[in-house]
């Protein structure tokens, strides 16, 4: 099956107002539970409407959009997907982008969608060294002026290729060192950083406060595919104890490879969450 990481590469992708409150209550459950619409993207272009509807029906609340072959809302305006979430008692909080060209238009789009991210899913430029990385940094700072005067928030979220190192120093550590932490936001998905052999609560103590959002990802334990909460390797109960380290203000399941079908996945893992106390 197509992966996320695959899928952006096909794709071209290596070519906000009021904070929600904490997600964790204080009688140590998990609420608002957030979806990256990827997950069940098929669904999504297929039917996004009756797609939204099935969600909301399971008890998601928070929503990440993510470029699609119909546009970034799956064929919706950003009218209509803020109308839609609306009526469904859902929240569009966030939405995966590229940095091209058409810039502006991405962010006025996102600011009439009524989100408050707008995240970078891929580098904007290749080269997994130090200077590109660097240079990276630069276009971040820039798309960042972009979105702080739209009101928006810009972040950027990691695959696995960015803690690949040059020279002994982790590429990804360069992006948070050379970003300016007031404009540029990071999505951490703790499937990704895992994978790679790094440990998430490291990055949450030496750069607190830096990732308000997270992909809340299971991996498989043999393979570099994800997997249905409570199979897999991520230690789910220990991200959320250390969530506040972290700043996180929301988070995202996502799945790309499924047991079954997409729809049982997303249904096995807001279960499981459901019962997740710490």
């Amino acid at each position: 099956m197509l992966s996320r990481r695959n899928f952006l590469k096909s794709t071209g992708a290596l070519t906000i107002g009021a904070f929600a409150l904490p997600y964790v209550a204080t009688a140590a459950k998990v609420q608002n539970v957030g979806i990256q619409l990827y997950t069940v993207r098929n669904e999504m272009l297929k039917d996004a409407k009756k797609t939204l509807a099935q969600l909301a029906k399971l008890g998601y609340k928070e929503l990440e959009s993510a470029r699609s072959a119909k546009g970034h809302y799956y064929g919706l305006s950003a009218k209509e997907i803020k109308q839609v979430t609306k009526d469904l008692g859902l929240n569009i909080r966030s939405g995966h982008v590229h940095i091209d060209k058409d810039w502006q238009k991405t962010v006025d789009e996102a600011a009439e969608s009524g989100q408050q991210y707008l995240i970078c899913s891929s580098l904007p430029t290749t080269g997994q060294t130090v200077s590109n990385y660097q240079q990276v940094a630069e276009t971040f700072n820039k798309s960042a002026e972009a979105c702080k005067k739209a009101n928006l928030i810009f972040g950027y979220h990691n695959h696995e290729y960015e803690f690949a190192k040059e020279n002994g120093k982790t590429l990804y550590d360069v992006l948070l060192e050379e970003t300016d932490p007031d404009l540029v936001k990071m999505e951490l998905d703790l499937g990704w950083v895992i994978v790679t052999g790094h440990d998430p609560l490291h990055y949450f103590q030496k750069y607190p406060n830096r990732f308000p959002l997270w992909h809340l990802k299971d991996m498989k334990k043999d393979k570099e595919e994800s997997t249905e909460f409570g199979t897999g390797r991520i230690n789910i109960t220990q991200m959320f104890e250390n969530a506040k380290k972290s700043g996180m203000k929301y988070f995202f399941v996502e799945q790309e490879e499924y047991a079954g079908e997409p729809m049982a996945s997303v249904k096995h893992n807001i279960d499981y969450l459901k019962k997740l106390t710490f």
